[in-house]
């Protein structure tokens, strides 16, 4: 264990890093685990660049919807690429050593990442409440200048917020294990190492839970039932059907995203018994849906598959 003493006493020590040891109870195998992982990151990369070069080049797509698409492309790279190069690092060359100031970085960045994909589904659902709810002022409330506002609204929400984590848990002293039973540095994970008390770090992190994934939660299911007590109001099952298809793609996201959010937090409380339960489902929690997002809008929206072939010079026969 690599432990440096403080000068002011002798007798108290902090950890210069910590050991991602990596999955608990397969640490033989676990590298066997890295070419399913490393297709998945390298699929979500790609379909996600994919998606901000059609969006950035098709004019048809600079529309409200493919535009906060695109910022949930680059929202997904930032958090697949902020575990991935690291846990494939682990497995691969057994590199399992980690500072304190980029455990700490790793630790913000999924929480903003992941804050920042739950706001953008909001800004998603406000978009297709107004479209569906408000189709003649659509064009007059969500322009460009909307979608540049909320953008940044989310992006400064989530940033401010999500700073006390790592700096709260960079003030807590490491004085003994240094070892963590993960291939990332989960808050959780590393508070609990500390030897001092770790009270107002799990306040806040079960009040940041609270304050933006519930409130995301909450904003976007009274928009859906806004939504869907207008629809049901159609006289038409077609006009029914062409109002839902506008925001199915949305719909399977947001339940996949805030499901497997519930998911992982109920296996967290359980993951005594079966403790690389709640550990692989984090990772696949951070790493599935940037792979996942890109591929269900690419098969439920025309105008998205018309500009990939465009992209790709597949044209010739697309109108």
């Amino acid at each position: 264990m690599d432990i440096s003493q403080n000068a002011p006493n002798s007798s108290r020590f902090q950890v210069s890093k910590f050991i991602l040891m990596g999955l608990p109870g397969i640490h033989e195998w676990q590298h066997w685990l890295s070419l399913p992982l490393a297709l998945i990151y390298l699929l979500a990369l790609g379909a996600n660049i994919l998606i901000v070069i059609t969006v950035r080049h098709e004019h048809n797509l600079h529309q409200p919807m493919y535009q906060f698409l695109s910022i949930l492309a680059i929202v997904d790279i930032g958090l697949a690429t902020t575990i991935m190069p690291k846990i494939l690092a682990i497995f691969w060359f057994d590199v399992k050593a980690i500072s304190l100031p980029e455990c700490f970085t790793q630790i913000y960045a999924v929480h903003c990442f992941i804050s920042m994909e739950s706001g953008i589904f909001l800004c998603m659902a406000v978009d297709r409440y107004v479209a569906i709810c408000h189709p003649l002022q659509y064009s007059s409330i969500v322009t460009e200048a909307f979608v540049v506002k909320a953008t940044m609204f989310m992006v400064l929400r989530n940033v401010l917020l999500t700073i006390p984590v790592p700096i709260l848990a960079a003030q807590r002293h490491y004085c003994s294990r240094n070892e963590i039973e993960h291939c990332m540095c989960s808050n959780p994970g590393v508070t609990g190492l500390a030897c001092d008390d770790i009270t107002i770090n799990r306040f806040y992190q079960l009040a940041l839970a609270w304050v933006l994934g519930g409130s995301d939660m909450v904003l976007v299911f009274i928009s859906y039932v806004l939504i869907f007590r207008s629809v049901l109001r159609l006289n038409s099952t077609e006009a029914i059907v062409k109002a839902l298809s506008t925001c199915s793609s949305h719909l399977i996201l947001i339940f996949f995203f805030y499901t497997t959010i519930v998911v992982v937090s109920i296996a967290h409380l359980a993951g005594k018994a079966v403790p690389i339960f709640p550990v692989l489902l984090n990772v696949l929690n951070i790493v599935i849906p940037p792979a996942l997002n890109p591929m269900v809008y690419a098969l439920r929206a025309q105008e998205l598959r018309v500009g990939f072939q465009r992209v790709f010079g597949l044209d010739k026969n697309v109108s």
